[in-house]
C-alpha cells in the first residue's frame, strides 16, 4: 500500500505502510476491564486502602497500550519527510570548473624555469585542489556546484552546501591521469548553464581554475555569453601559468596566444569579470583569498533536510513500554495472590 503525509503542525510526518494502522485498535485491549481479577466479597469496608498498588495497576496498563500503539507506528514505517527550509547566509552560489586536463599534472614553477625531472614542486592541479579545499572549508554558508574537464565537462557535485560532499568531489579530481586534449567553451558553456532554472538568490560565481585557455570559435562565445548573462553570473579565472607560457599581459593584439584570446573574450562577456594569474602556489593562495574577500554578500538559499525514519525509536519505545508493563505487573502479582488465597 503506498503511503501519505499526515501534516501536523509544525510539520509533518509520513507514513510509509500505512495499512498497518488497522491493528492500532489493539492497543485498547490492556485498558479494557477483565472480570478474570474480579473477587467477590460480602462487604469491602474491611479491606485495605492500596493506592499505590492501584497507580501501579493502571500504570502497567497505560503502558502495554503504549507498547502496543508504538509497535504498530513502528510497523507502519512513521517517518518525516524530505523537506526543505528557506535560510539566510553570507556568501555566494559557485560553481567551480577546475582544469583536469594533463598539463595540470605537471609541476608548478616560476616563469621561466624549465622543468625538471627530480623537481620537488608540487603539481598544479595538487595545488588547485588543496586551496580549493581550503576555500570551500572557510566558507560553509555557500553552495557549490563541480564540474571537472578536459576534452568535456564532467560534472561531479550538483549545488550543494554539505561540506563533506565538497571535499569528496574536489579530491575525486585527483585521481587517475587528465587527457591531453582541453575545451574549456563547453566547459565555460556547461559551467553556466548550471544555474538555469534556479531561482536567483544572491551573488553567482563561476570559478575557473585553469593553466590554458582556449581559442572558441563565434558561434560557442555567443552560448557563453547569453549563458553568462541570461543568469548574470560573475565570472573569476585563477589562470595557473606554465613556466614557459607569456601570461595574460602578453600583447593584446596576438589572439594567437590562447590564454590571451580566451581573457579577451571573457572581458567583453557583458558580466563582471577578473583574472588572477598565479606562478607559484602563493600567488594560487592569495587569487583564491581575494575570490573569498570579494564574494561574501546576503545570500537566500533552500536547504534539502533528508528523510527521517522513525520506526527505530518506536520500536524502541515499544520495548521500554513493554519493559515498563512488564514489572508493574510482576510487582503487583504477590498482592493479587495473597488476596486470592485469603
Amino acid at each position: 500500500m503506498n503511503g501519505f503525509t499526515l501534516n501536523l503542525w509544525p510539520g509533518a510526518l509520513e507514513l510509509g505502510a500505512p495499512g498497518w494502522l488497522l491493528l492500532l485498535p489493539l492497543a485498547l485491549l490492556p485498558l479494557w476491564p477483565r472480570r478474570r481479577n474480579a473477587l467477590d466479597y460480602a462487604c469491602l469496608d474491611w479491606l485495605p486502602s492500596d493506592p499505590l498498588g492501584n497507580a501501579l495497576l493502571r500504570a502497567g496498563r497505560i503502558a502495554a497500550a503504549l507498547a502496543i500503539a508504538a509497535a504498530v507506528f513502528g510497523l507502519a514505517g512513521l517517518a518525516q519527510p524530505v523537506t526543505e527550509v528557506q535560510r539566510t547566509g553570507r556568501g555566494a552560489e559557485i560553481v567551480i570548473a577546475l582544469d583536469r586536463s594533463r598539463s595540470m599534472d605537471e609541476a608548478l614553477l616560476p616563469k621561466g624555469r624549465q622543468p625538471s625531472i627530480d623537481t620537488t614542486a608540487e603539481a598544479k592541479g595538487k595545488v588547485a585542489r588543496r586551496l580549493l579545499a581550503d576555500f570551500a572549508e572557510r566558507r560553509p554558508d555557500d553552495r557549490y556546484s563541480l564540474l571537472l574537464f578536459s576534452s568535456a565537462p564532467m560534472p561531479v557535485v550538483p549545488f550543494t552546501q554539505h561540506g563533506d560532499v565538497v571535499q569528496a568531489g574536489i579530491q575525486a579530481g585527483g585521481i587517475g591521469r587528465g587527457l591531453s586534449e582541453t575545451d574549456i567553451g563547453r566547459a565555460l558553456l556547461a559551467g553556466a548553464e548550471q544555474f538555469d532554472r534556479r531561482a536567483y538568490s544572491g551573488s553567482r560565481i563561476l570559478l575557473l581554475v585553469s593553466d590554458g585557455g582556449a581559442q572558441i570559435d563565434e558561434a560557442m562565445r555567443d552560448k557563453i555569453r547569453r549563458a553568462l548573462q541570461r543568469n548574470r553570473i560573475a565570472v573569476y579565472w585563477i589562470f595557473i601559468r606554465s613556466a614557459l607560457s607569456p601570461g595574460l599581459k602578453a600583447d593584446a593584439g596576438d589572439g594567437n596566444i590562447p590564454e590571451v584570446a580566451l581573457n579577451q573574450f571573457l572581458k567583453s562577456a557583458g558580466v563582471p569579470y577578473q583574472a588572477f594569474e598565479a606562478e607559484d602556489p602563493e600567488a594560487v593562495k592569495e587569487a583564491v583569498a581575494e575570490v573569498d574577500r570579494q564574494q561574501n554578500l546576503p545570500l537566500d538559499y533552500v536547504e534539502q533536510i533528508p528523510r527521517r525514519d522513525f520506526s527505530g525509536w518506536c520500536y524502541a519505545l515499544a520495548l521500554l513500554a513493554g519493559a515498563a508493563a512488564l514489572a508493574c505487573r510482576l510487582i503487583t502479582r504477590p498482592a493479587w495472590k495473597e488476596e486470592v488465597q485469603s
